[in-house]
């Protein structure tokens, strides 16, 4: 299907395309089970033009996303690059480019040069860059961002529509740790507060589908009032966004936009997890649910990544169809490449334990098992979530066991006895 057809209003009509096909099949199901996951909003399909789409939603494997992007303290352009070409090598469905550094859009299109990934962006950090400051921006400055981001060819945007100035005032009354942690939810507020408006998404939210709608770009309902510590439990102002973002979602798949909602990401305590993600999904009617982590303890400094690998994989194993990774320098510093690699890795460790829990133990683990019983070394390199680092960990001169038990091997000895 051509990208200026719209993919959803075909799946309603129960007509057929050749992404919902080519998605169905790389997922093993059935077409007509993913058209119709379309046409409820269960499910959603990413788009490149040229490149391989990409299923996300209920009954669907699940995925992860990679955050990366320059910062006013450091914008190296080749290193964003490097950082997107490793997020994709080593398994990141998406990325996600945060850039407010340097040439915002020679970074997007050098990364989109670089990549097979679907990308998404959220225009309103461009928007403050290139206004200035977050007040100067009009709210046709962000109209127009949007389009220009779609029209360079990205795949899904990120809105922060979800809340009121009301709730903004609800929030002044809550005894939270950390406040607003969101970034676009932060510049979003401080232009609202700033300028005495309303939120310029949810005034505006029909002109942005209309954008959205011409070129099949999903909207991605951020989620400006998730909690930063894990302390900062779920609140009014919480819920009320994740009901606000379900009617928002609905009013944008009338209008034949595919969503995504955000939720459930930031600092939640792990025993909370699985509650809220199915809070989450039965509030917004099973629709995609993207979670950023969650972290579910705050004292993992420097190893943010292993730390989320725990909370995403309990939000996936609880229902949570997209997660966004975390690096080693999570609250610390922008990441390096090799960073990047890591949280890749740990979130796709996560997404695979997620869906384990989901369906059932995967195909994968039983060929990985049958290889290592063998003492196929290559196999297993080639099974494992990162066979590079399997392989650089196995000494190469060793072909029938390791060094961990030598000649030793338990499998070994057993296998005489057990034949």
């Amino acid at each position: 299907m051509p990208l200026n057809e719209n993919l959803l209003d075909a799946a309603r009509l129960g007509r057929g395309s050749p992404a919902i096909s080519e998605v169905a099949r790389a997922e093993g199901l059935r077409p007509a089970f993913l058209q119709k996951q379309v046409a409820l909003g269960r499910a959603v399909i990413m788009q490149r033009d040229g490149q391989a789409p990409l299923g996300i939603g209920e009954g669907l494997t699940t995925k992860i996303n990679a955050n990366i992007g320059t910062s006013t303290e450091v914008c190296d352009i080749s290193e964003e690059v490097e950082k997107a070409r490793v997020a994709e090598r080593y398994g990141a469905d998406t990325i996600t480019d945060l850039s407010m550094g340097g040439p915002i859009g020679e970074i997007r299109r050098r990364i989109l040069e670089a990549t097979c990934a679907p990308l998404t962006t959220v225009p309103i950090y461009q928007a403050v860059v290139e206004a200035g400051s977050i007040k100067a921006i009009t709210e046709a400055d962000l109209l127009r961002m949007i389009k220009r981001h779609v029209d360079e060819g990205i795949s899904s945007i990120v809105v922060h529509a979800g809340f009121t100035t009301d709730m903004l005032e609800e929030l002044r009354g809550k005894k939270r740790i950390m406040g607003i942690v969101s970034k676009g939810g932060s510049f979003t507020s401080a232009w609202m507060l700033q300028n005495n408006k309303e939120n310029p998404y949810i005034s505006h939210f029909d002109d942005i589908c209309g954008i959205l709608a011409e070129r099949d770009v999903v909207l991605s309902l951020g989620n400006t009032m998730r909690s930063g510590c894990i302390h900062d439990a779920m609140d009014e102002p919480q819920d009320l966004e994740i009901r606000m973002n379900a009617g928002l979602a609905k009013r944008a798949n009338e209008l034949g936009v595919q969503v995504i909602i955000e939720g459930m990401g930031g600092h939640v305590s792990p025993n909370l997890i699985p509650d809220l993600v199915a809070h989450y999904k039965r509030i917004t009617d099973n629709r995609p649910l993207f979670s950023a982590g969650p972290l579910p303890i705050d004292i993992g400094v420097g190893y943010d990544h292993i730390a989320g690998c725990v909370g995403g994989s309990l939000a996936a194993g609880a229902g949570a169809d997209y997660l966004c990774y975390i690096t080693p320098s999570e609250h610390l510093a922008l990441p390096t490449a090799s960073q990047v690699r890591e949280g890749v890795v740990a979130f796709r460790i996560a997404a695979h334990i997620g869906d384990t829990m989901k369906y059932g133990p995967r195909p994968e683990d039983r060929k990985l098992a049958e290889c290592r019983r063998a003492r196929d070394w290559e196999s297993q390199f080639r099974l494992a979530i990162d066979g590079d680092r399997a392989r650089e960990i196995h000494l190469p001169n060793q072909t029938k066991t390791c060094s961990m038990c030598g000649r030793y091997c338990a499998i070994a000895i057993m296998e005489e006895f057990l034949r």
